[in-house]
């Protein structure tokens, strides 16, 4: 890799950005695609599939075969509520790369001591969410059932381009959610991306077998899309 390239690269990293780096192999002449200019590319579908599975490769092109390195920003998970499910999900996520913070403006609930080794952010969600980058790589989940905490972190969830969002509770209560953020402006399309209630349908009961529906949800919104409802 040349220096402009590498130079290109670590810039990306620190920006939350997104890009590969094709290399001919024939000539090592080496070029850089954002991801957000990759549908455009002759390389369109292996992009899309490296980018969605951080996949590198040896891939045919119109010049011979090229090398795609793939190098997308690292994985996080902004957790709003520091509940027992949050201390199920915390564990199960960092063990599959996710940078975990979880957020409760609850000292009580939001301690070291009951998230041993993740960030705890002891604050209310819009203080603390303004100053985090919610983007392509971020799994958002509400968790406290509590509106005055969960409905403004929706709200800035909303407003990103987090690859997943889940709210707890029962579908009574999503009705009434999705009412409350209606009236707070936000579009059906947008309301759509709401996975809830939280996790994929499989019978789950109790804390830990409802973080294990929780995470499926959340892998399977990564690597396969969709939306939520």
């Amino acid at each position: 890799m040349d220096r402009l390239t590498l130079k290109t690269v670590l810039a990306a990293r620190a920006e939350r950005r997104a890009l590969a780096v094709v290399t001919e192999l024939a000539s090592g002449a080496q070029r850089v695609v954002e991801a957000r200019d990759a549908a455009g590319d002759a390389l369109a579908d292996v992009l899309a599939d490296g980018f969605r599975f951080d996949r590198s490769g040896v891939h045919q092109s119109a010049a011979g075969e090229v090398f795609v390195s793939i190098h997308n920003p690292p994985l996080q998970m902004i957790i709003v509520g520091a509940v027992h499910i949050a201390q199920c999900v915390t564990p199960i996520a960092a063990a599959a790369g996710y940078d975990v913070t979880v957020i409760d403006p609850r000292g009580a609930f939001a301690s070291e001591e009951r998230f041993a080794g993740i960030k705890v952010r002891p604050e209310w969600p819009d203080e603390v969410l303004p100053q985090m980058a919610l983007d392509a790589r971020t799994a958002f989940l509400a968790l406290t059932h509590d509106p005055k905490i969960d409905d403004p972190a929706l709200l800035a969830a909303l407003a990103s381009e987090c690859f997943y969002i889940g709210a707890l509770g029962s579908r009574r209560t999503q009705g009434s959610r999705l009412e409350r953020l209606t009236a707070a402006g936000v579009s059906a399309d947008n309301l759509d991306r709401i996975h809830g209630p939280i996790g994929l349908d499989i019978g789950a009961r109790g804390a830990p077998e409802i973080a294990i529906s929780i995470m499926a949800e959340v892998i399977g919104a990564l690597r396969q899309g969709g939306h939520g409802r």
